[in-house]
């Protein structure tokens, strides 16, 4: 179980995606991207955009039941990537690297970036931008809505 909420904004999310852009760009040209659906969606697009990637595939890969780790199951496997030689595969984050090990067996060859990593996943990911400690959940703009929080004083 967590002990840290991070909140990520979606200003923060899309500077840290474009930032994640400009360290793959150097790293191209490619072919397409691969994003693990839900969370690597949005970083995906932003991150295509930005290298005006047109070819865009997904997997999807089903391993939290809210805050619960549990045992993946690729739910839709990318169709066009084969073995993912030349080809960008973007997720919002790697924590335990369950779903990285999983998405990594399906396309050993192609490149994995995610915008924030944990010490657990990040040495199966090959680029990535911001690390946060294993005890903290992130809590992406999708996820979440602004509402008023108490001060950390009050909060016992």
């Amino acid at each position: 179980m967590a002990q840290h909420y991070f909140t990520v904004t979606w200003d923060q999310l899309h500077r840290d995606a474009k930032a994640l852009s400009w360290r793959l760009h150097a790293l191209g040209p490619w072919v397409g991207v691969v994003a693990i659906t839900r969370g690597g969606l949005i970083p995906a697009a932003i991150i295509a955009r930005e290298l005006e990637c047109r070819l865009i595939e997904t997997v999807s890969v089903v391993t939290y039941d809210d805050e619960n780790l549990g045992q993946p199951q690729v739910v839709k496997p990318p169709a066009a990537a084969g073995d993912g030689e030349g080809w960008l595969i973007v997720d919002d984050l790697v924590d335990t690297g369950t779903t990285a090990k999983l998405v990594r067996s399906l396309l050993p060859k192609a490149h994995f970036a995610t915008v924030y990593a944990k010490a657990a996943g990040k040495p199966l990911v090959d680029t990535f931008i911001t690390e946060v400690s294993q005890d903290t959940w992130i809590l992406f703009p999708w996820d979440t809505e602004p509402q008023f929080v108490a001060p950390v004083a009050r909060q016992g």
